[in-house]
């Protein structure tokens, strides 16, 4: 079925125009989507691979060029102006054609075939989840292009805001259900309670997938103070446009609201986390044993308390840990990282637990930076549509419903972040602090 699959992927890039082109489509769709994981990833990197650029074309239309712009310098006086002109202005359309990838013939066609939209989202998931397996650049930059195209023809212009009730039809709650990746929807009575009173939902559609969300937004309204978004949507900041268009609906609706947040995972924490004790428990055994001066001054200075004493001495204690040569940190290490994670169904290890995290989960949002950006992805994405980052705005939230999912990301500690653009959001009458 692969080959059949590549074969109509060809069939569907080489055709005319003039040819009826559609009936290919949809065979070349439907094959895909018969495909195991393992067989689309080999499609995918049949199509970044067969049919990219030609760069031994480029490299013969760029030598021409450049030697069409020596010719244009050394005889100006022979050649008349105008045709020199005409010949680079050729030259460079001819660039620009070579420049674009063949795949790219095959996303516009499917984007002008009925289902084609759909199914370019969901091809991108997938592409997206063989970049995680085989990160090598054809695919980043197959992703790359049709990230490109998916931005263009799924701007807000183009996008229909709608507010979701439970008055909807059932295949688009089932969608709402489906998608619904930050804080799941564990039945329809709890559905039905989040477009209820109090509360409210909308979600971007688009002409061409009637009647699925491309991406929606839940919200509260609270006395003081969640979005999600289809995989193959990834990196394409609808976001940013459906909360500026949100908080105008609800201002309008209810002009005396001050204050909008947003309550958001915190998929890193977890992984910085352990990363963070993994490699300081590595560095406090190798000061414990002799080395040159250099490699005990190297350890000092990359050497950090993660723990302040107090909660190494309540890890010790909370741990019951007898062996003297396991420090507090290597201790946590362990406890977090345990494939049953029996901290999490004790009491008293929980107790102990939290406060831990919330502090350092604090540290991990506020201070752990990466080229001068905030470290956490989610943190990124509310500052760049006028978040707050000030320590004294963000609150915590605990929650007992761990799962091994949601213990690997973390996902249990959420943070409330105000947003407050200033088109939108002038100012803040409360704050909410974390303690």
């Amino acid at each position: 079925m692969l080959e059949t699959v590549q074969n109509l992927m060809h069939g569907a890039i080489h055709m005319k125009k003039t040819d009826t082109v559609d009936p290919t489509l949809t065979e070349f769709s439907q094959g895909y989507q018969t495909l195991g994981s393992e067989n689309r990833r080999k499609a995918l990197i049949a199509l970044a691979t067969q049919f990219g650029v030609n760069r031994v074309h480029i490299r013969e239309l760029i030598q021409h060029y450049l030697g069409l712009q020596s010719d244009d310098h050394a005889q100006q006086s022979d050649l008349d102006e105008e045709g020199c002109a005409s010949a680079l202005y050729r030259m460079e359309k001819n660039l620009r054609h070579a420049l674009k990838p063949l795949y790219i013939t095959l996303f516009e066609r499917l984007n002008a075939h009925p289902g084609g939209l759909k199914f370019l989202v969901d091809l991108r998931a997938d592409l997206n989840g063989a970049i995680e397996e085989e990160n090598i650049p054809l695919l980043r930059s197959l992703d790359s292009d049709l990230k490109e195209k998916l931005a263009t023809w799924l701007s807000p212009a183009v996008l229909e805001l709608h507010h979701i009730t439970w008055d909807d039809p059932a295949s688009l709650l089932e969608k709402i259900v489906a998608y619904e990746a930050v804080h799941p929807i564990s039945n329809l009575h709890d559905l039905k309670r989040r477009l209820g009173a109090g509360r409210r939902c909308f979600g971007y559609l688009h002409p061409a997938i009637p009647g699925e969300p491309l991406i929606f937004i839940e919200v509260a309204l609270m006395r003081g103070l969640s979005q999600s978004i289809q995989h193959g949507l990834a990196g394409i900041n609808l976001g940013k446009f459906l909360i500026k268009r949100v908080i105008e609906l609800v201002r309008q609706e209810m002009p005396h609201v001050k204050m909008f947040a947003t309550l958001s995972p915190i998929p890193g924490f977890m992984q910085w986390l352990l990363s963070k004790l993994a490699s300081q428990s590595k560095l406090a055994q190798s000061s414990s044993k002799s080395g040159t001066d250099y490699e005990e001054a190297l350890a000092s200075a990359l050497r950090e308390n993660l723990l302040l004493p107090e909660e190494e001495k309540e890890i010790i204690e909370a741990t019951m840990e007898n062996d003297k040569s396991i420090g507090p940190m290597e201790v946590l290490l362990k406890l977090l990282s345990s494939a049953r994670h029996e901290w999490a169904k004790s009491e008293t290890l929980s107790k102990m637990v939290q406060p831990i995290l919330m502090r350092l989960c604090a540290r991990y949002l506020l201070k752990e930076k990466k080229r001068g950006k905030a470290l956490d992805p989610v943190t990124n994405f509310h500052v760049q549509n006028g978040a707050v980052a000030d320590p004294g705005l963000y609150l915590f939230h605990w929650t007992l419903t761990w799962t091994t999912k949601r213990l690997l990301s973390c996902r249990n500690l959420r943070s409330n972040i105000p947003n407050g653009s200033i088109e939108i959001v002038p100012s803040f009458n409360t704050c909410s602090s974390f303690h």
